[in-house]
């Protein structure tokens, strides 16, 4: 047998989610998207010179009528954001009365700024990528939300699958601030993707970002709550992202 060594020096090889993270948060370093712990406490409000104030105001909206349905319920509510980021949707839907909410991702730096900045006897942060494993088997939510986080998973059927196992008696899933696209407007969007993150220096992040077709919501038991193709938003309002409700 051979004789255990306790003077080697330790590993430095980073794991596969190590260098994701690094990855994802050097993009977004690069595409000015990480905020200040002042900036991530007031959002989805930005100042009006922000480069990505336009995007923050169709959020705002999308936000604002989620919370505005969740709240219509008056009940109860164990709410779970995956996909959470700096964590400020969940702090939102923490406001409302009577839910708790926790939020995951598995960034670590904006999994920190969240716990940092919104500190709420109702609202947790998890550090943790989301698969079946990620909770006990008795851990159930009446609500599961993907914010801007569905096109960072590969198949949708099988996310969902994890999703609904979650899931109360009569839960369902909602759906916002994600692309769906045709298969053809899938096809020029993820050529589209490539190209820009090879421009960044960055192409192997385009095998992590995944281009969805609508028609796979045909899978499931599903309504569509916001349809931004709606004359009256594509005249007035011009919001782009869809409000699907999903349920087992």
């Amino acid at each position: 047998m051979k004789e255990s060594r306790t003077d080697m020096p330790p590993a430095t090889h980073q794991s596969s989610e190590e260098v994701l993270e690094e990855m994802y948060i050097a993009i977004r370093e690069k595409e000015g998207r990480i905020y200040t712990d002042k900036q991530v406490a007031q959002l989805p409000l930005i100042d009006k010179g922000h480069r990505f104030y336009k995007e923050w105001v169709i959020r705002e909206r999308s936000s604002q009528r989620l919370i505005n349905y969740l709240a219509a319920m008056r009940k109860p509510l164990n709410i779970l954001e995956i996909g959470c980021g700096n964590g400020w949707l969940s702090a939102k839907l923490a406001a409302i009365p009577n839910a708790k909410v926790t939020g995951l991702d598995p960034n670590r730096v904006e999994i920190e700024q969240a716990r940092r900045v919104f500190k709420k006897s109702n609202l947790q942060f998890v550090q943790k990528g989301f698969d079946g494993q990620v909770f006990d088997e008795n851990v159930k939510f009446d609500l599961i939300i993907f914010a801007a986080s569905v096109q960072y998973f590969a198949s949708v059927r099988e996310v969902m699958a994890n999703a609904f196992a979650l899931l109360t008696k009569g839960g369902k899933v909602h759906i916002l601030d994600t692309p769906f696209y045709n298969k053809q407007q899938a096809d020029v969007a993820a050529k589209r993707c490539r190209e820009y993150y090879q421009d960044m220096g960055f192409e192997a992040m385009a095998d992590h970002y995944f281009h969805h077709t609508l028609n796979k919501m045909s899978a499931f038991k599903h309504k569509i709550l916001f349809d931004p193709r709606g004359l009256w938003n594509r005249i007035i309002k011009k919001d782009v992202f869809y409000w699907i409700v999903l349920k087992p």
